[in-house]
């Protein structure tokens, strides 16, 4: 099993036009992280830090397999209720290890392994679609929500409670629901108790936007048979490697180092995630949480009130060379792209060889898709580099349970990296509460008053 590889080389000068000088990268860079990372062991000692246990909690895996292979084989159609990081690491993992199309194939071409919907949005039209396509008597509800009282996810849960009691009766409706949820408090935890419904635990120490390697993510990737044991092997072998307060050694590091570096010292707030790979696009869509929500403060650690953050973007080549390559090479001097590249990506097409006649198609006889797509990505990285732009490259091996537990850890050290270096704290998430607050008295809750919202102005209407 191979490691998943980082390229930097294109942050670095003279690479490219105003990038790190390898001498500032051993210096000042290389103090900054250092503080950085005595600042992060000391978290992991006070026992913040619980996603960097996880790759290790066999006892808790083997809890999650032992219900995906028992209860879990029980149905057609596993329903995951979840959003933010409650949804987005399930989709990820879905999409990235079970393929494309997964939930269209035959039984036999899924080894009789159920379909895994996400639903993280409460789009009425989105859930009635799917209810419509869904026997409720054959289908699993993996409800997740750490506190029990995510408005979104519980009013989904509370849909589909009633619909499912319909279906089979009130004492057989139970045996249709899994709550992964608060290890001892919360609505869910309460309910669960009392009508006797399975339940996994989310750590105390994990946040919903780290728990992809908990059963949030791990109960679902089980059931549909992922190798739940090679992701969190990847994961440990990437946590190893990221222990490091030495620059040069760590890769989770370096990469928050000089992404920090770039927005703070450079002005390059905006980050891009662009992976060459469908099977990765979720991840992307993962990332953009993981580092917006931990990153963007407006309180530092230090008390002080002053608003940082990087804005992630999601983007996908080589489709988003035809939509964003414009604005990365010749807009504003504001981003820096990461792709991730595949190295093996697994059964290629051949392109054959017709039209030799035309130019403009014959040079593309005898290659392949895969071939294709991999020449984009460093075609693109190169123009970058030549603009002055700068980029790096995550480099997999091929996407295997193994490769993506590295990526996912490797992902998530560097987020916690980089909320040192920009004195928040990348765990909490203030910004959202009032967004909260307001719907909950809006929506009638109890305890909380109903509050005055203004009222949009005729006159800046058109």
């Amino acid at each position: 099993m191979t490691q998943i590889r980082l390229d930097f080389g294109n942050l670095m000068a003279p690479g490219v036009e105003g990038g790190v000088d390898a001498t500032h990268f051993a210096g000042a860079l290389s103090e900054r992280f250092a503080l950085a990372a005595a600042a992060v062991e000391q978290r992991r000692a006070a026992g913040d830090l619980g996603f960097l246990d996880l790759p290790y909690a066999t006892e808790s895996a083997a809890q999650v397999a032992a219900l995906a292979d028992g209860f879990g084989q029980w149905f057609e159609d596993v329903v995951v209720l979840g959003i933010g990081g409650s949804g987005l690491g399930a989709t990820s993992l879905r999409d990235a290890l079970l393929g494309p199309f997964w939930n269209s194939r035959s039984n036999e071409e899924r080894d009789h392994f159920p379909r895994l919907h996400v639903v993280d949005n409460p789009d009425p039209h989105t859930l009635r679609a799917l209810l419509g396509r869904i026997d409720p008597a054959r289908t699993l509800f993996n409800v997740i929500s750490k506190s029990g009282a995510t408005a979104e996810t519980m009013a989904q849960y509370l849909v589909i409670r009633d619909l499912v009691d319909k279906t089979v009766g009130p004492d057989k409706a139970r045996g249709h629901f899994l709550f992964t949820t608060d290890p001892s408090r919360g609505a869910l935890r309460q309910i669960g108790d009392a009508e006797g419904i399975p339940m996994l635990p989310v750590p105390e120490n994990v946040g919903g936007r780290f728990s992809v390697l908990t059963a949030v993510g791990l109960l679902p990737a089980a059931v549909c048979g992922i190798d739940i044991e090679a992701l969190l092997a990847g994961a440990a072998a990437m946590e190893v490697r990221c222990r490091s307060a030495v620059l040069a050694e760590n890769p989770a590091g370096i990469l928050a180092t000089l992404l920090h570096g770039a927005d703070t010292d450079q002005g390059r707030a905006i980050h891009v995630l662009m992976p060459y790979c469908d099977r990765l696009r979720s991840l992307a869509l993962w990332f953009q949480q993981l580092w917006g929500e931990s990153l963007g403060k407006a309180l530092r650690l230090d008390g002080s009130h002053s608003p940082v953050g990087p804005t992630p973007l999601p983007a996908l080549g080589a489709s988003d060379q035809h939509s964003l390559l414009q604005l990365l090479m010749e807009g504003p001097q504001d981003k820096v792209v990461v792709f991730v590249t595949v190295d093996d990506p697994g059964p290629d097409l051949a392109i054959p060889n017709r039209h030799p006649e035309i130019p403009a198609l014959a040079y593309l006889g005898g290659h392949s898709l895969g071939e294709l797509l991999a020449t984009e990505r460093s075609a693109t990285a190169e123009a970058l580099r030549r603009e002055g732009r700068p980029n790096a490259t995550i480099s997999l091996p091929e996407v295997s349970a193994f490769a993506l537990g590295q990526l996912y850890m490797l992902l998530e050290v560097a987020t916690v990296f980089a909320g040192a270096l920009y004195g928040v704290d990348p765990l909490d998430q203030p910004g959202v509460e009032l967004s909260k607050v307001l719907t909950y008295g809006l929506m009638g809750r109890e305890g909380v008053a109903r509050p005055e919202i203004a009222e949009p102005d005729p006159k800046w209407m058109v």
